[in-house]
């Protein structure tokens, strides 16, 4: 009996062994096919979706002042920046878009008033052309601070907050600007103190004894500030270049308004709508700046609303 197991036991075992080595081996069409796989996986991951690194133009200015690209730490800093707001292209798309939409609008005003184009991309990485709230309190399109907007005229409070008016905010910007460029002496500087101001720009050049936006040691967020901004403007003028690719009907447009004078309280905004043919929603998306639904106007000011032309909306 003892042996009939023993030679059992022998047999099993040899025919465990021939399965494992049956199983180990693996005839050249088997590993053809293998290889095969490897192969349609490597070049998928080659041909669907590609990163590249980017070449910094040899030249770059901001509102025609020159980077001084030669230096490494300069050159580095802008690569940054190229790479971050190419490959965002979620984002990107978005800046083509609103920018055909607002750019328009804000153009004129920084013209009329000696400002540099080039600052409308400064809107553009503050806000990304939204009404944003900033964690300090900042609002609008050009993020701009409570006293400041006081300061410059802009009323602001629970009924009425005029930083999201895009025409009156973007002037209140300009004229910060104005300031900034007379005190601190380039446009460079005065874009860098919109972010940390103009008495942080001012003691940072005094403390290190420089007198150039470059030359300074600046925080994460202002020293970034420059490059983004030329960044922006490099990228949104060169869409091809840099792989984006879209239709002009792709891009947003401003529905056509027209102007309604409005000097008494205004009680009920979804009634005042309705006697234009809109709704209240409507009437909010046209004037942000309205923040209740109603208007106190106690004092009698005259306030401008924009009304959208029929046919726009249903």
């Amino acid at each position: 009996m003892k042996t009939i197991k023993n030679i059992l036991t022998t047999i099993g075992l040899i025919a465990v062994s021939g399965l494992f080595i049956f199983a180990m081996q693996k005839s050249p069409s088997e590993n053809q096919v293998s290889n095969k796989f490897e192969s349609i996986s490597e070049s998928k991951s080659t041909n669907s979706y590609n990163v590249y690194a980017l070449s910094v133009p040899g030249s770059l200015d901001f509102s025609g002042e020159a980077l001084p690209l030669n230096n490494p730490d300069i050159l580095e800093r802008m690569d940054r920046e190229l790479l971050v707001n190419t490959y965002w292209q979620s984002n990107g798309l978005l800046m083509f878009k609103r920018a055909a939409k607002y750019f328009p609008i804000i153009e004129p005003i920084l013209k009329k008033n000696g400002v540099p184009d080039d600052f409308k991309y400064l809107a553009v990485i503050e806000s990304g052309l939204t009404n944003a709230v900033s964690p300090a309190g900042a609002r609008g399109v050009w993020q701009i601070m409570k006293t400041t907007g006081r300061e410059n005229g802009l009323e602001i409070n629970s009924n009425v907050d005029e930083r999201y008016h895009l025409e009156m905010s973007t002037q209140v910007a300009c004229e910060y600007l104005l300031k900034a460029k007379q005190q601190l002496g380039s446009w460079t500087l005065a874009a860098a103190a919109y972010n940390a101001g103009n008495a942080g720009v001012s003691r940072r050049l005094k403390e290190q004894g420089v007198s150039d936006y470059y030359d300074l040691l600046l925080g994460e967020e202002t020293g970034r500030y420059l490059f983004r901004i030329v960044a922006l403007k490099e990228i949104l003028n060169h869409p091809n270049k840099y792989g984006f690719n879209f239709n002009e009907d792709d891009l947003y447009s401003s529905v056509p308004t027209y102007k309604v004078e409005v000097d008494t309280a205004v009680t009920d905004f979804s009634k005042f709508a309705k006697g234009f043919g809109i709704n209240y929603k409507i009437l909010k998306l046209h004037n942000p700046w309205l923040r209740e639904p109603h208007l106190n106007n106690k004092s009698g000011k005259r306030y401008s609303l924009d009304i959208p032309k029929d046919g726009y909306y249903n």
